[in-house]
């Protein structure tokens, strides 16, 4: 492990690290890669001993947040622990999985194989081995966002003995996962979401009919060469789960056009938001954070699409989609074409490791406190709280006030941390 350089953001003291974990956990042989990390202090504490908070990043194939003030649940966490922001494996800085990373495969089978040693299993290992090897083997707490708190139920299943406390916003996973099932949950939800959108603007309607009526002629190119279809168009509407994705949307279709035509500025906006260039492993492995034991996860939001028609291309007003990834955006984006073949491979997989010990769950207790929100896009309330009944020493605190993003606001973390205390705070080390 190698320390790199320590410097100041406006309230935050910076060191940054970078440490040799092998690619494979169950394999060490097969060599190593690199994973990047923060540690952040308030600098007037910088020299104290302080408890770790770990951050869970969101995704998967999410890289740590870059913080650019002690704000937020950031400048909370400061005031009493040293806060750790790691760069999952194959993201960031890490050692970075892109398209030419997975062009250099002989074979899809040996891309799908690489892909495998990116899941949450893996992640929580590179967790442990920073913890024994660079803070000193303590205990140290947990933040767990979105898929960071599929990362907090792995974690929970094979190393507690790391973990003083778990603060999850909205992330509690089924614990017996199935594409299949949270797709089918999915669609009505994000149909719902459609709903509003076009009650709170409702111009838009027949805005984005005309846009889609544009792309069904062919040849809109977006300025990196990519054809704009229809369904790419669609795929915008996964932003609809965050506090300002409607306005968001809004703007980017204020601007479409320029005359009859599509205008620059709003292609290249399209560009910005459906090119994947910052987080390819998001797409890549998207439905396979719900292989777990036997059977394959088989394209399941495409397969479940077909069930829902108002969903169709030429369908009037066009519903956008959510958190969906679909096998043709291997094809037509072109930063993620070099996954195609692997991504087929692993949609195909037949058996997968398991990544929850439910027996291991039930008996847990490291305190872990939950937000739940109750109209939450892209993971389902009704999920989350089957799972909070499966877990011990768990509180839930149910919520329609935020959305997604809901860490965003000073207020969540604050009651988590409220609820912990509230129930004796976190285990420390004798």
């Amino acid at each position: 492990m190698s320390e790199t350089v320590t410097y100041t953001i406006p309230g935050l003291r910076v060191r940054e690290h970078v440490a040799d974990v092998p690619l494979d956990w169950s394999a060490p042989e097969h060599g190593t890669i690199k994973i990047f990390f923060r540690e952040l202090a308030d600098p007037v504490r910088a020299s104290e001993d302080l408890p770790c908070l770990v951050y869970l990043q969101g995704g998967p194939g999410g890289k740590g947040p870059r913080p650019l003030a002690a704000d937020g649940w950031l400048g909370q966490a400061l005031k009493t622990h040293r806060v750790i922001l790691v760069d999952q494996r194959g993201t960031g800085r890490s050692t970075r999985i892109d398209g030419r990373r997975m062009s250099s495969f002989a074979t899809a089978e040996e891309g799908a194989d690489f892909l495998a040693c990116f899941r949450a299993d893996s992640i929580v290992a590179d967790h442990e081995h920073l913890r024994k090897t660079v803070f000193g083997g303590r205990r140290w707490s947990t933040l767990g966002q979105s898929y960071g708190g599929f990362l907090t139920m792995t974690y929970l299943s094979t190393a507690p003995e790391g973990l003083s406390a778990c603060y999850v916003t909205g992330g509690l996973p089924g614990l017996d996962p199935s594409a299949a099932e949270v797709y089918r949950r999915t669609y009505p939800r994000v149909e719902a979401k459609n709903r509003e959108f076009y009650r709170r603007y409702p111009q838009h309607v027949e805005h984005v009919g005309r846009i889609a009526d544009r792309l069904s002629e062919g040849d809109v190119r977006l300025p990196d060469g990519d054809v704009l279809t229809v369904r790419r168009l669609q795929s915008l509407g996964i932003d609809f789960g965050m506090k300002p994705g409607y306005e968001r949307m809004h703007w980017l279709l204020d601007e479409a056009f320029n005359g009859d035509e599509l205008s620059a500025v709003f292609l290249h906006g399209v560009l910005a938001r459906s090119s994947y260039s910052d987080s390819p492993l998001f797409a890549a492995l998207q439905e396979s954070i719900y292989g777990h034991g036997a059977g394959a996860t088989g394209w399941a939001a495409q397969a479940e699409r077909a069930r829902h028609p108002r969903f169709a291309e030429d369908a009037r007003p066009l519903l956008f989609t959510g958190e969906m990834i679909y096998p043709w955006m291997f094809q037509e984006i072109s930063e993620l074409r070099p996954f195609h073949g692997a991504v087929e491979r692993l949609a195909a997989r037949a058996e997968w490791p398991e990544l929850y010990d439910l027996d291991r769950l039930a008996a847990n207790e490291i305190p872990v406190a939950a937000a739940v929100y109750h109209d939450d896009m892209y993971v389902d309330a009704g999920l989350q709280l089957d799972t909070a009944s499966r877990v011990g020493n768990i509180r839930v605190w149910v919520t329609n006030e935020y959305e997604h993003d809901g860490i965003g606001n000073d207020r969540v973390f604050a009651r988590l941390t409220e609820m912990v205390r509230e129930t004796g705070g976190g285990i420390i080390d004798g």
